[in-house]
């Protein structure tokens, strides 16, 4: 997906979860410069064979396994993405240190609910 889809689906979940605001957009910006990255680098490691170890050679001529670059970049990019979508709202724990508040007057009720509550006796 492209950096523009990406852009377009952050904010509607951000939305969703009643977490967007304007001053979100840099880091959705960001966000989807980083998912964009990522989903280059998974087709890079896909179109490369998909393997998850690959061989080094060393200086001394000994072969080594190791995890896949390839891999490892988009591992990294996908841990960075995990960060902005906490920071964003858009995992269980994000979500509830953006709106504790929003979620604790959720539960008590509105105002106008509150002073019906008190009419109505």
């Amino acid at each position: 997906m492209d950096k523009k889809c990406w852009k377009t689906k952050i904010k509607a979940q951000m939305k969703a979860a009643n977490t967007y605001q304007k001053f979100f957009d840099p880091t959705i910006e960001t966000l989807a410069e980083i998912l964009q990255q990522r989903d280059a680098a998974y087709e890079d490691f896909i179109d490369g064979g998909a393997e998850i170890v690959v061989e080094s050679k060393s200086d001394r001529g000994a072969i080594n396994l190791r995890k896949n670059p390839k891999l490892q970049i988009w591992s990294d990019l996908n841990n960075q993405a995990l960060a902005f979508w906490r920071d964003c709202g858009l995992t269980p724990a994000g979500l509830k240190k953006i709106n504790e508040a929003i979620l604790k007057e959720d539960k008590k009720g509105s105002s106008l609910e509150e002073a019906l509550k008190k009419l109505s006796g």
